[in-house]
């Protein structure tokens, strides 16, 4: 049943955009992209929209409901596109459904609600979420986050699910001993003491539902980070140097990708990266190691992120032309005239298969950053990849019109740092 305009949500005019309008037309126009059905695609709109209830009645003209970090601009949706050789790329869709709610303890009610309703729509058990709502939910939550969800939309109609919680639910210093707590009751008694020092915890992500081999993945943050700091980083998921190192140089930029040796001490000093370690059952090693590199913040502008994305997919012999086309299903405008519709780059790699590149795909239903200046455009990048920029740029141009063009601004809240 579609959701209806809840307390304190103005009713739209004729004609007026609104929050659901702008996703569920992105949506769309990515599924048609990637070869979702048009059934598949509506179904799963549909739950996208019925998850942010009353908030997706919300018009675009007014500000964000509330500052989540899920994004930039605020937007509680974002997109992403998870790529493998000889593969179709997968579309991800993340979702804060409590965006509404300031309060955290609204916004966690909110997000169970949620996920026990889909739960009950595809067969599934949220147990092992129920197990740890002392930890994730108390009764003076705090922020920023209480629960996000992703779908992972496969054809048929039935998606993966993924839940991610806050660890610093019960404060910052309470989030070490809310991963580890969290780890034993879900089976993983020494999978803390395999985890890598960073500065925090910022998820902790389960999969319920249609997995082969559900995980729980601990994301831990890492300021500074260097190429050789990432390669220390992956102990037993079959992540090689090599790569780790060419994927970090080719995100982050300021440097030619190369694959010599560890004397460059390029660090990344704004966003910092994170890293997340996944866990199966029967295994208190990491079956997974993801390295995320937030490429916004060291590029110039979104066409130079494309080419750096593109770069990355050819390398591993994935097909770029399918994020080219994303692109131009989320926006009209030009990709030299914003940055950060690209905001993460990510290497996963999985025990016993092949390393797979993921794109983040943000909505920017509100607002778009301004390009940074101070980085010079297309300075590290091999001339045999500079051709592809005009491929990325076509495909923008000829998107069917869907928003209007949005006033380049940028509001400083930093998203996932």
């Amino acid at each position: 049943m579609t959701s209806r305009p809840g307390p304190g949500v103005p009713a739209t005019s004729p004609g007026e955009t609104t929050l659901g309008d702008h996703v569920l037309g992105q949506l769309r126009r990515l599924g048609a992209t990637v070869g979702l059905s048009e059934a598949d695609t509506e179904l799963y709109g549909q739950v996208l929209i019925d998850s942010l209830a009353g908030a997706a009645h919300r018009p675009l003209c007014l500000p964000p409901a509330s500052p989540t970090f899920l994004s930039d601009d605020h937007t509680p949706v974002e997109f992403s596109l998870a790529g493998a050789p000889d593969a179709a790329p997968a579309l991800r869709v993340l979702v804060e459904p409590g965006w509404a709610h300031s309060d955290m303890v609204d916004s966690g009610r909110a997000g169970l609600a949620v996920i026990r309703a889909m739960g009950a729509r595809w067969g599934f058990a949220t147990d092992q979420l129920d197990a740890l709502a002392d930890l994730f939910f108390p009764a003076a939550a705090q922020g920023p986050l209480a629960l996000w969800y992703a779908l992972d939309l496969r054809a048929g109609g039935v998606p993966g699910v993924k839940v991610y919680l806050n660890p610093s639910a019960s404060g910052p210093e309470s989030a070490a001993r809310t991963v580890r707590e969290a780890l034993r009751r879900l089976g993983y008694g020494q999978a803390f003491e395999q985890l890598p020092p960073g500065a925090g915890y910022p998820f902790l992500a389960l999969d319920l539902g249609a997995w082969t081999s559900p995980r729980v993945k601990v994301y831990v943050r890492h300021p500074r980070m260097s190429a050789d700091d990432a390669c220390a980083l992956s102990r037993t998921s079959g992540a090689t140097a090599a790569d780790i190192r060419y994927f970090f140089h080719a995100a982050a930029g300021s440097l030619a990708p190369s694959e010599r040796g560890g004397n460059d001490t390029l660090r990344l000093v704004r966003r910092p990266a994170l890293t997340c370690h996944s866990f199966t059952e029967g295994d208190s090693n990491p079956s997974g190691f993801t390295l995320h590199i937030p490429v916004r913040d060291y590029v110039r502008d979104d066409e130079e992120a494309l080419a750096r994305a593109t770069a990355l997919l050819t390398r591993a012999g994935m097909d770029p032309t399918v994020l080219n086309r994303s692109l131009g299903a989320l926006t009209q405008r030009t990709l030299a005239d914003g940055m950060g519709l690209i905001a993460y780059l990510a290497l996963v790699y999985e025990r016993n298969r092949p390393p797979r590149l993921t794109a983040y795909l943000s909505s920017e239903a509100y607002r778009v950053r301004p390009p940074q200046e101070q980085y010079p455009r297309g300075t590290w990048m091999p001339a045999r990849t500079q051709s592809v920029l005009d491929l990325g740029h076509q495909a923008v141009g000829h998107v069917s019109p869907h928003t209007t063009q949005k006033e380049v601004t940028w509001s400083p809240t930093a998203s996932r740092s």
